[in-house]
Protein backbone atom coordinates (compact mmCIF):
# COMPACT_ATOMS: atom_id res chain seq x y z
CA UNK A 1 0.00 0.00 0.00
CA UNK A 2 1.35 3.21 -0.89
CA UNK A 3 1.62 5.87 1.82
CA UNK A 4 1.89 9.50 0.98
CA UNK A 5 3.51 11.48 4.03
CA UNK A 6 2.50 15.41 3.76
CA UNK A 7 3.44 18.48 5.84
CA UNK A 8 1.22 18.49 8.73
CA UNK A 9 -1.62 21.27 9.12
CA UNK A 10 0.46 24.32 10.04
CA UNK A 11 -0.53 27.21 12.50
CA UNK A 12 -2.69 30.06 10.98
CA UNK A 13 0.18 32.53 12.10
CA UNK A 14 2.75 29.78 10.47
CA UNK A 15 2.13 30.20 6.43
CA UNK A 16 5.07 27.77 5.52
CA UNK A 17 7.96 25.77 6.22
CA UNK A 18 11.23 25.08 4.76
CA UNK A 19 12.71 20.92 4.31
CA UNK A 20 16.10 20.71 6.07
CA UNK A 21 17.77 17.30 5.80
CA UNK A 22 16.30 13.91 4.55
CA UNK A 23 17.04 10.93 7.03
CA UNK A 24 16.43 8.66 3.98
CA UNK A 25 16.94 8.22 0.10
CA UNK A 26 14.56 6.26 -2.10
CA UNK A 27 14.79 2.59 -1.64
CA UNK A 28 15.77 3.21 1.68
CA UNK A 29 13.44 0.91 4.46
CA UNK A 30 12.23 3.49 6.95
CA UNK A 31 10.41 1.73 10.28
CA UNK A 32 7.23 3.06 11.85
CA UNK A 33 8.38 6.25 13.70
CA UNK A 34 11.27 7.03 12.76
CA UNK A 35 12.52 10.04 11.29
CA UNK A 36 12.30 10.82 7.77
CA UNK A 37 12.96 14.86 7.15
CA UNK A 38 12.86 17.77 9.71
CA UNK A 39 10.82 20.70 8.64
CA UNK A 40 11.97 24.21 10.12
CA UNK A 41 9.34 26.92 10.54
CA UNK A 42 9.66 30.51 11.86
CA UNK A 43 8.40 29.14 15.39
CA UNK A 44 9.72 25.46 15.64
CA UNK A 45 11.64 22.15 13.98
CA UNK A 46 8.80 19.67 13.22
CA UNK A 47 9.76 16.23 13.04
CA UNK A 48 8.29 14.06 10.28
CA UNK A 49 7.88 10.75 11.08
CA UNK A 50 7.25 7.50 9.40
CA UNK A 51 3.40 6.48 9.82
CA UNK A 52 3.79 2.63 8.89
CA UNK A 53 6.80 0.99 7.97
CA UNK A 54 8.14 0.29 4.44
CA UNK A 55 10.64 1.21 1.77
CA UNK A 56 10.55 4.93 0.39
CA UNK A 57 9.73 5.12 -2.96
CA UNK A 58 9.70 8.69 -4.15
CA UNK A 59 11.14 11.97 -1.92
CA UNK A 60 9.29 14.77 -4.38
CA UNK A 61 10.94 17.62 -2.33
CA UNK A 62 14.16 19.32 -2.29
CA UNK A 63 16.63 20.18 1.06
CA UNK A 64 16.11 24.08 1.22
CA UNK A 65 12.38 23.97 -0.27
CA UNK A 66 9.43 25.90 0.78
CA UNK A 67 6.57 23.74 1.43
CA UNK A 68 2.75 24.58 2.45
CA UNK A 69 0.35 22.29 4.80
CA UNK A 70 -0.61 19.31 2.52
CA UNK A 71 1.86 19.35 0.26
CA UNK A 72 3.05 15.69 -0.55
CA UNK A 73 6.66 15.74 0.72
CA UNK A 74 7.45 11.59 -0.18
CA UNK A 75 5.86 8.12 -0.73
CA UNK A 76 6.11 4.89 1.20
CA UNK A 77 5.02 1.74 -0.12
CA UNK A 78 4.54 -0.69 2.95
CA UNK A 79 4.29 -3.62 1.22
CA UNK A 80 7.80 -3.87 -0.51
CA UNK A 81 11.28 -4.63 0.58
CA UNK A 82 13.68 -2.21 0.75
CA UNK A 83 17.38 -2.14 -1.57
CA UNK A 84 19.76 0.25 -0.71
CA UNK A 85 21.25 1.75 -3.71
CA UNK A 86 24.82 2.71 -4.14
CA UNK A 87 23.88 6.39 -3.48
CA UNK A 88 22.48 5.83 -0.34
CA UNK A 89 24.82 2.96 1.18
CA UNK A 90 27.62 5.47 0.32
CA UNK A 91 25.37 8.61 2.06
CA UNK A 92 24.58 6.33 4.61
CA UNK A 93 28.70 6.04 5.89
CA UNK A 94 28.74 9.70 6.52
CA UNK A 95 27.15 11.52 9.40
CA UNK A 96 28.06 14.88 6.87
CA UNK A 97 25.30 13.94 4.51
CA UNK A 98 22.57 14.02 7.20
CA UNK A 99 22.09 10.31 7.26
CA UNK A 100 23.05 7.29 9.98
CA UNK A 101 23.62 3.73 8.85
CA UNK A 102 21.12 1.49 9.57
CA UNK A 103 23.42 0.04 12.23
CA UNK A 104 23.12 3.41 14.35
CA UNK A 105 19.16 3.39 13.97
CA UNK A 106 19.54 3.18 17.42
CA UNK A 107 21.80 5.65 18.17
CA UNK A 108 19.80 7.93 15.83
CA UNK A 109 16.72 7.83 17.96
CA UNK A 110 19.21 9.45 20.46
CA UNK A 111 19.73 12.64 18.92
CA UNK A 112 16.83 15.61 18.51
CA UNK A 113 16.96 17.32 15.14
CA UNK A 114 18.44 20.52 16.39
CA UNK A 115 21.46 18.43 17.60
CA UNK A 116 21.80 15.97 14.84
CA UNK A 117 22.15 19.61 12.80
CA UNK A 118 24.59 20.43 14.84
CA UNK A 119 26.43 17.25 14.09
CA UNK A 120 26.00 17.98 10.55
CA UNK A 121 27.66 21.21 10.52
CA UNK A 122 30.52 20.29 12.64
CA UNK A 123 30.86 16.94 10.67
CA UNK A 124 31.24 15.04 14.12
CA UNK A 125 30.66 10.81 14.27
CA UNK A 126 28.35 10.84 17.10
CA UNK A 127 29.86 7.42 18.28
CA UNK A 128 32.84 9.57 19.46
CA UNK A 129 30.60 11.19 22.10
CA UNK A 130 28.78 9.93 25.25
CA UNK A 131 25.44 10.88 25.87
CA UNK A 132 24.51 12.48 29.26
CA UNK A 133 20.37 12.76 28.95
CA UNK A 134 17.98 10.43 29.12
CA UNK A 135 18.77 7.09 28.65
CA UNK A 136 21.60 8.16 26.95
CA UNK A 137 20.53 10.39 24.78
CA UNK A 138 23.19 13.14 23.57
CA UNK A 139 22.57 16.82 23.74
CA UNK A 140 23.63 20.10 22.74
CA UNK A 141 25.80 20.63 25.99
CA UNK A 142 27.18 16.77 24.81
CA UNK A 143 28.56 18.19 21.49
CA UNK A 144 29.62 21.56 22.85
CA UNK A 145 31.62 19.86 25.33
CA UNK A 146 33.05 17.23 22.99
CA UNK A 147 34.16 20.76 20.39
CA UNK A 148 35.89 22.09 23.25
CA UNK A 149 38.03 19.15 24.42
CA UNK A 150 39.21 18.51 21.46
CA UNK A 151 40.13 22.03 20.79
CA UNK A 152 41.97 21.78 23.54
CA UNK A 153 43.66 18.78 22.73
CA UNK A 154 44.62 19.92 19.13
CA UNK A 155 48.21 20.36 19.52
CA UNK A 156 49.22 24.05 17.60
CA UNK A 157 50.95 24.31 14.49
CA UNK A 158 54.35 25.21 14.42
CA UNK A 159 55.03 28.43 12.72
CA UNK A 160 58.52 30.20 11.97
CA UNK A 161 58.31 34.45 11.47
CA UNK A 162 55.55 36.14 10.84
CA UNK A 163 52.31 34.68 9.31
CA UNK A 164 49.02 35.72 8.65
CA UNK A 165 46.10 33.88 9.87
CA UNK A 166 43.50 32.14 8.07
CA UNK A 167 39.73 31.32 8.18
CA UNK A 168 39.36 34.14 10.56
CA UNK A 169 35.51 33.99 9.97
CA UNK A 170 32.52 31.68 9.56
CA UNK A 171 29.41 32.77 7.43
CA UNK A 172 26.59 30.87 8.17
CA UNK A 173 23.26 31.72 7.18
CA UNK A 174 20.87 32.82 9.26
CA UNK A 175 18.18 30.23 10.29
CA UNK A 176 14.03 30.89 9.74
CA UNK A 177 13.53 30.44 13.81
CA UNK A 178 16.77 33.70 14.02
CA UNK A 179 15.21 35.76 11.37
CA UNK A 180 11.39 35.30 12.54
CA UNK A 181 12.69 36.63 15.88
CA UNK A 182 14.72 39.40 14.45
CA UNK A 183 11.54 40.58 12.59
CA UNK A 184 9.67 40.40 15.61
CA UNK A 185 11.58 42.56 17.82
CA UNK A 186 12.76 45.10 15.37
CA UNK A 187 8.15 45.03 14.70
CA UNK A 188 7.80 45.48 18.47
CA UNK A 189 10.32 48.16 19.01
CA UNK A 190 8.70 50.10 15.70
CA UNK A 191 5.37 49.20 16.52
CA UNK A 192 4.47 49.85 20.04
CA UNK A 193 5.93 52.70 22.62
CA UNK A 194 7.59 50.65 25.11
CA UNK A 195 8.34 51.86 28.12
CA UNK A 196 9.97 49.94 31.27
CA UNK A 197 9.17 50.05 34.94
CA UNK A 198 11.43 48.41 37.64
CA UNK A 199 11.32 47.26 40.96
CA UNK A 200 12.75 44.79 43.52
CA UNK A 201 11.59 41.78 45.64
CA UNK A 202 12.88 40.15 48.71
CA UNK A 203 12.95 36.66 48.31
CA UNK A 204 13.33 35.22 51.47
CA UNK A 205 9.97 33.99 52.30
CA UNK A 206 10.17 32.01 48.97
CA UNK A 207 13.43 30.95 49.41
CA UNK A 208 12.54 29.68 52.67
CA UNK A 209 9.29 27.63 51.69
CA UNK A 210 11.12 25.79 49.09
CA UNK A 211 13.68 24.62 51.89
CA UNK A 212 10.99 23.97 54.09
CA UNK A 213 9.31 21.65 52.04
CA UNK A 214 11.26 20.70 48.91
CA UNK A 215 11.82 17.14 49.54
CA UNK A 216 8.17 17.06 50.65
CA UNK A 217 7.19 18.35 47.35
CA UNK A 218 9.72 16.14 45.54
CA UNK A 219 8.28 12.73 47.05
CA UNK A 220 4.74 13.62 46.21
CA UNK A 221 4.74 15.55 42.57
CA UNK A 222 7.97 13.67 41.34
CA UNK A 223 9.30 17.17 40.29
CA UNK A 224 11.27 19.85 42.07
CA UNK A 225 9.93 22.88 43.30
CA UNK A 226 11.55 25.70 41.45
CA UNK A 227 10.94 29.69 41.52
CA UNK A 228 9.13 29.63 38.34
CA UNK A 229 5.78 28.67 39.79
CA UNK A 230 5.83 31.54 41.96
CA UNK A 231 6.40 34.15 39.37
CA UNK A 232 3.27 32.68 37.32
CA UNK A 233 0.85 32.26 40.31
CA UNK A 234 1.94 35.93 41.07
CA UNK A 235 1.62 37.24 37.61
CA UNK A 236 -1.91 35.75 37.05
CA UNK A 237 -3.23 37.19 40.66
CA UNK A 238 -1.66 40.31 39.31
CA UNK A 239 -2.79 40.48 36.16
CA UNK A 240 -6.46 39.81 37.88
CA UNK A 241 -5.82 43.05 39.60
CA UNK A 242 -5.10 44.83 36.77
CA UNK A 243 -6.71 43.45 33.55
CA UNK A 244 -5.32 46.01 30.85
CA UNK A 245 -1.91 44.33 31.55
CA UNK A 246 -3.25 41.24 30.27
CA UNK A 247 -4.63 42.69 27.36
CA UNK A 248 -3.94 44.15 23.84
CA UNK A 249 -4.50 46.31 20.87
CA UNK A 250 -6.44 44.95 17.76
CA UNK A 251 -6.27 47.94 15.56
CA UNK A 252 -8.57 50.75 16.81
CA UNK A 253 -9.75 48.01 19.72
CA UNK A 254 -8.72 47.16 22.84
CA UNK A 255 -8.81 43.10 23.53
CA UNK A 256 -9.09 41.93 26.85
CA UNK A 257 -8.49 38.29 27.78
CA UNK A 258 -10.28 36.58 30.77
CA UNK A 259 -7.86 33.52 30.64
CA UNK A 260 -4.16 33.59 31.26
CA UNK A 261 -2.32 32.08 28.52
CA UNK A 262 0.99 32.50 30.57
CA UNK A 263 4.33 32.04 28.05
CA UNK A 264 7.68 31.30 29.14
CA UNK A 265 10.69 32.41 27.32
CA UNK A 266 13.01 29.45 27.25
CA UNK A 267 16.52 28.80 24.96
CA UNK A 268 16.78 26.38 22.68
CA UNK A 269 19.63 25.41 20.38
CA UNK A 270 18.32 28.07 17.46
CA UNK A 271 17.26 30.91 19.73
CA UNK A 272 14.72 31.81 22.42
CA UNK A 273 11.39 30.36 22.52
CA UNK A 274 8.13 31.24 23.78
CA UNK A 275 6.10 27.87 24.65
CA UNK A 276 2.46 29.30 26.33
CA UNK A 277 1.13 27.67 29.86
CA UNK A 278 -2.55 27.53 28.88
CA UNK A 279 -5.03 28.42 31.51
CA UNK A 280 -2.22 28.94 33.97
CA UNK A 281 -4.41 30.28 36.56
CA UNK A 282 -6.36 26.78 36.98
CA UNK A 283 -3.31 24.77 37.62
CA UNK A 284 -1.56 23.84 40.83
CA UNK A 285 2.07 24.52 42.02
CA UNK A 286 3.16 21.13 40.28
CA UNK A 287 1.80 20.89 36.92
CA UNK A 288 3.09 24.49 35.79
CA UNK A 289 6.81 23.10 37.61
CA UNK A 290 6.16 20.04 35.25
CA UNK A 291 5.31 22.04 32.19
CA UNK A 292 8.23 24.31 32.27
CA UNK A 293 10.68 21.37 32.67
CA UNK A 294 9.13 19.08 29.55
CA UNK A 295 8.73 22.68 27.69
CA UNK A 296 12.73 23.15 28.63
CA UNK A 297 13.73 19.58 28.01
CA UNK A 298 12.16 19.70 24.38
CA UNK A 299 13.12 22.96 23.77
CA UNK A 300 16.53 21.76 23.14
CA UNK A 301 15.46 18.65 20.78
CA UNK A 302 13.31 20.96 18.51
CA UNK A 303 10.32 19.04 19.78
CA UNK A 304 7.84 21.69 20.61
CA UNK A 305 4.93 21.64 18.57
CA UNK A 306 3.66 24.93 16.43
CA UNK A 307 0.36 24.79 18.95
CA UNK A 308 2.63 25.04 22.13
CA UNK A 309 4.50 28.35 20.66
CA UNK A 310 1.00 30.32 19.31
CA UNK A 311 -1.03 32.69 21.78
CA UNK A 312 -0.20 33.50 25.13
CA UNK A 313 -1.41 36.63 27.00
CA UNK A 314 1.82 37.78 29.06
CA UNK A 315 5.09 36.31 29.09
CA UNK A 316 7.37 35.97 31.66
CA UNK A 317 11.52 36.08 30.76
CA UNK A 318 14.14 34.77 32.99
CA UNK A 319 17.09 36.23 32.29
CA UNK A 320 18.49 35.72 36.02
CA UNK A 321 19.65 31.63 35.22
CA UNK A 322 22.01 33.27 33.04
CA UNK A 323 23.50 35.73 35.20
CA UNK A 324 22.01 38.99 34.26
CA UNK A 325 21.29 41.24 37.38
CA UNK A 326 19.05 44.16 35.39
CA UNK A 327 17.44 43.95 31.70
CA UNK A 328 14.64 45.36 29.95
CA UNK A 329 12.67 42.59 28.03
CA UNK A 330 11.08 43.35 24.79
CA UNK A 331 7.35 42.36 24.73
CA UNK A 332 6.23 39.83 22.73
CA UNK A 333 3.78 41.19 20.48
CA UNK A 334 0.79 41.47 20.12
CA UNK A 335 0.69 41.03 23.94
CA UNK A 336 1.04 44.28 25.55
CA UNK A 337 3.72 43.37 28.62
CA UNK A 338 6.50 41.35 29.86
CA UNK A 339 7.98 40.31 33.25
CA UNK A 340 11.80 40.18 33.54
CA UNK A 341 12.74 38.52 35.97
CA UNK A 342 16.78 38.56 37.43
CA UNK A 343 19.63 37.40 39.53
CA UNK A 344 19.07 36.93 43.48
CA UNK A 345 21.89 38.42 44.48
CA UNK A 346 22.27 38.90 48.36
CA UNK A 347 22.45 43.22 49.38
CA UNK A 348 22.12 45.23 52.27
CA UNK A 349 18.24 46.66 52.70
CA UNK A 350 16.82 48.40 55.41
CA UNK A 351 13.58 46.19 57.17
CA UNK A 352 12.02 48.25 59.81
CA UNK A 353 15.19 50.82 60.53
CA UNK A 354 17.69 48.19 60.28
CA UNK A 355 20.56 47.63 57.69
CA UNK A 356 20.34 43.77 56.75
CA UNK A 357 21.25 41.46 54.06
CA UNK A 358 18.64 39.94 52.27
CA UNK A 359 18.09 37.87 48.65
CA UNK A 360 17.00 40.71 46.46
CA UNK A 361 15.84 40.67 42.79
CA UNK A 362 15.38 43.31 40.67
CA UNK A 363 11.69 42.85 38.80
CA UNK A 364 11.17 44.61 35.15
CA UNK A 365 7.68 45.17 33.20
CA UNK A 366 8.42 46.42 29.64
CA UNK A 367 4.81 47.56 28.70
CA UNK A 368 3.21 49.56 25.50
CA UNK A 369 2.45 52.72 27.27
CA UNK A 370 -0.46 53.09 24.57
CA UNK A 371 -2.57 51.18 26.32
CA UNK A 372 -0.93 50.92 29.86
CA UNK A 373 -0.47 53.95 31.94
CA UNK A 374 2.08 53.79 33.71
CA UNK A 375 0.47 54.49 36.90
CA UNK A 376 -1.45 50.63 35.73
CA UNK A 377 2.33 49.58 34.97
CA UNK A 378 4.09 50.15 38.73
CA UNK A 379 0.57 49.12 40.90
CA UNK A 380 0.85 45.81 39.18
CA UNK A 381 5.00 45.52 39.95
CA UNK A 382 4.08 46.20 42.86
CA UNK A 383 1.37 43.91 43.51
CA UNK A 384 3.17 41.05 42.04
CA UNK A 385 6.33 42.20 44.62
CA UNK A 386 3.87 41.69 47.44
CA UNK A 387 3.12 37.89 46.30
CA UNK A 388 6.65 37.10 45.81
CA UNK A 389 7.27 38.68 49.24
CA UNK A 390 4.33 37.16 50.86
CA UNK A 391 3.81 34.08 49.34
CA UNK A 392 0.60 33.11 51.40
CA UNK A 393 -1.18 35.89 49.20
CA UNK A 394 -1.46 33.37 46.60
CA UNK A 395 -3.00 30.70 48.93
CA UNK A 396 -5.57 33.03 50.35
CA UNK A 397 -6.22 34.74 47.02
CA UNK A 398 -5.57 38.78 48.47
Amino acid sequence: MLVEIKVPDLAESVPDATCLAWMKNEGDHITEGENLIDLETDKVTLEIVAPHSGMVISILKKEGEIVLSGDILATIDTESVAVNTPQSTQNNENIGSGEFSKNEKTLAQKIGPAVKKLLIEKEIDPNLIQGSGKDGRITKEDVNLFLKNSVTSEKPPQTTGMTSPKNREKRVPLTRLRKRIAEKLLAAQEQNALLTTFNEADMSAIQNLRRQFRDEFSIKHATKLGFMPFFVKAAVESLKSYPVVNASIDEDDVVYHSYFDIGVAVGSGKGLVVPIIKDADLLSFAEIEKKIMDFGERAQDGKLSVQELTGGTFTISNGGIYGSLMSTPIINSPQSAILGMHKIQDRPVVKDGEIMIKPMMYLALTYDHRLIDGREAVQFLDSLKSCLEEPSRLLLDL
